[in-house]
């Protein structure tokens, strides 16, 4: 089996994949990989119902307790590249369902490159210019908000950036990293706790999930530090209104708020190059928004982008 997760491995890293997913049934395995956002399906083998048994063995999952979701992480060297890897599996009476996210893949894209808009990419890294304010990610599963923190944090320099994340997913030399891990009672908003003690000028936190976590974040941004984050949301405005279901004050909120961002994942079907748009709230329009409630007119929202998109030949298919 060892054989075969190389390959598989090795698939993935030509095609610059995050994930492979398993779905088996009655021994008959589906294998997909999630490549620019899209699960796309990968040739099977016969005996590829072995890989899942293969994975929790060698993620030092307990077989014995097989109705129990689970999860752990291992690591490989595939080709001269050291791969870190977590496995989740959830185990059912008619199905099995795997997968496995590949956690170090490099970051390939740089500040200077993220939009298609220059002045987006200015204004992106202008804002880590800042001493203290949030700024928030959001966006769909696979539309590269993780890939849009590291990208900027990696133009940084002779700051001391600390982050916080469920998984570490890509390793960072100018980064000091932790690992949330909730057997250790060590869960986002303790971890943003302990950084600040470490005198850090910038702090990322992979994401704002629960209400100690968004509490956290805008207390770290109000006591003088520049913290970046991402969170599940539509488009950029929800982001706020998400913060503020989550506990935190809307005065604080607003004050502390530098930048919104809602972003999506398209292919230039003239090209067949990746792209990401980005929606963005800048501090005039988050003010607009707290004093009318909806975005101004001027406002180009990420719906209106893809519509324009698609009008003019440029994307297809569905966003990410």
């Amino acid at each position: 089996m060892e054989e075969r997760l190389v390959a598989l491995l090795r698939l993935a890293l030509k095609y610059n994949a995050t994930d492979i997913h398993f779905m088996m049934r009655y021994q008959e395995v589906e294998i997909e990989m999630r490549i620019d956002g899209l699960c796309r399906k990968v040739k099977g083998r016969f005996e590829d119902y072995k890989l899942i048994r293969y994975l929790q063995y060698l993620a030092n999952l307990d077989v014995g307790n097989l109705l129990t979701p689970q999860t752990g992480q291992f690591e490989m060297e595939v080709d001269g590249n050291f791969l870190s890897l977590r496995f989740a599996v959830i185990n059912k009476i008619n199905y099995t369902n795997g997968v496995l996210r590949i956690l170090n893949s490099k970051i390939r894209v740089d500040a200077d490159s993220l939009s298609g808009i220059e002045e987006q990419n200015r204004y992106f890294k202008a804002l880590l210019r800042r001493y203290c304010g949030l700024i928030l990610f959001s966006g769909p599963t696979g539309s590269g908000k993780t890939t849009t923190l590291y990208s900027l944090l990696k133009s940084v320099r002779n700051k001391k950036i600390y982050s916080i994340e469920d998984p570490i997913e890509v390793y960072h030399d100018n980064i000091i990293q932790l690992s949330v891990n909730e057997t250790m009672n060590f869960s986002y908003a303790e971890g943003i706790r302990q950084i600040l003690r470490h005198d850090p000028d910038i702090i990322m936190i992979g994401e704002i999930r629960d209400e100690k976590a968004a509490k956290m974040a805008v207390v770290a941004a109000n006591t003088g530090h520049l913290v970046l984050s991402t969170i599940h949301t539509s488009r950029a405005s929800a982001c706020i209104s998400r913060m503020v279901e989550l506990g935190v004050k809307e005065e604080q909120l607003y004050e502390n708020l530098l930048c919104v961002s809602n972003q999506r994942m398209m292919v230039d079907i003239r090209n067949h190059k990746k792209i990401v748009l980005y929606e963005i709230m800048d501090l005039q329009e988050i003010g607009y928004f707290r004093q009318y409630g909806h975005n101004s007119k001027d406002f180009l929202d990420i719906d209106t982008q893809i519509r324009k998109g698609k009008a003019y030949g440029i994307f297809g298919g569905d966003a990410l």
